[in-house]
């Protein structure tokens, strides 16, 4: 549903020294399919709203080519404005209308005939939970429910493409929650989503890829459990009160350990025992278990690590997201 190939975007500044050029997007591919969540992470500055500002045709890239949905960017931009929704980051809604009121303007600037605009909003009131207070002014409405009828807002025309730019950006938890199950409910009716995010928890358990952008390039794509792996692969504990030496020459052996330490602990209550780094934890573990047991070596306890994506983001550009 989305092609990029090496698509570009520079902007000039001037001080009062010299005019200076920056690149903002420095050809970036992107391929997202179709009822597909995809998730584009970066820090502030890094090109991720200018990527996705070009790729709603609101800011006009300066090389590379773009479809999106099956339509031409640089070539047929009002084409692409008739399949896609866009949702900003600061929203839409105006506080002295209510929501009913909202969607059925919003779905007559798209060219849709007065009964079935009516329609359009009455069933968007129904699908994004809006009913309780959809003839109320906006201004009355809580952040959840204010982003609820953006998002509702972006989707009444029915386009095949749906962009969020930072779409829980400020809610509560519950909120946050609520509009996941929103997302998801999209993507399950065949609508392909592109999101910006700086949660890194959101992206972990809403997006099906993703792709993090660092100074205008993509540094990494791929799903979120992919691109973990990648770092280092998972890392399971083992608990051991003695034959740590004899369970780690039993371990070292077997082709799923990439990896063995040593722990020491000095509580008391934790045992001393084993880091290993294994490919896949679910499948590792079942393992170690079996020939522990053959060896005869009693384990105390067992658990499982996993990178995040925040480790991901240390790894591939030098900084922790949450920092940025």
């Amino acid at each position: 549903m989305i092609e990029v190939n090496g698509l570009q975007k520079s902007f000039s500044t001037r001080n009062r020294k010299k005019a200076t050029t920056v690149d903002a997007v420095n050809g970036i591919d992107l391929h997202v399919a179709e009822a597909e969540i995809f998730g584009f992470l970066g820090p502030n500055g890094a090109g991720k709203t200018t990527t996705l500002r070009m790729l709603a045709t609101l800011i006009v890239p300066d090389g590379g080519t773009a479809t999106i949905a099956g339509v031409d960017l640089l070539a047929d931009p009002a084409g692409v404005r008739k399949r896609i929704g866009y949702v900003a980051q600061g929203g839409g809604t105006w506080d002295d209308v209510t929501a009913r009121e909202e969607l059925v303007l919003q779905a007559r600037l798209q060219g849709i005939g007065k009964a079935e605009a009516i329609r359009r909003a009455d069933a968007g009131v129904t699908a994004f939970h809006l009913t309780d207070f959809a003839d109320r002014h906006c201004k009355t409405y809580s952040g959840g429910q204010r982003r609820r009828l953006d998002i509702a807002l972006g989707v009444v025309h029915g386009p095949s493409v749906l962009f969020l730019d930072e779409p829980t950006a400020g809610l509560d938890p519950q909120s946050r929650a609520n509009l996941w199950d929103e997302v998801r409910r999209l993507r399950s009716e065949g609508m392909t989503i592109f999101l910006t995010t700086h949660y890194l928890d959101e992206a972990d358990a809403l997006c099906d890829r993703i792709a993090i952008i660092d100074f205008g390039k993509i540094v990494a794509e791929g799903t979120p459990d992919a691109l973990k792996r990648e770092i280092s692969g998972d890392v399971v504990m083992l608990g051991l009160n003695g034959s740590t030496e004899e369970a780690a020459k039993t371990l070292t052996a077997q082709s799923y350990v990439l990896k063995l330490e040593t722990v020491e602990s000095d509580l008391p209550a934790e045992p001393s025992g084993l880091r290993l780094y294994v490919d896949k934890g679910e499948t590792a573990i079942p393992q170690i278990m079996r020939e522990l047991g053959g060896a005869g070596i009693h384990l105390e306890t067992i658990t499982l690590h996993r990178p995040t994506l925040d480790d991901v983001f240390l790894t591939k550009t030098g900084r922790s997201l949450r920092e940025s």
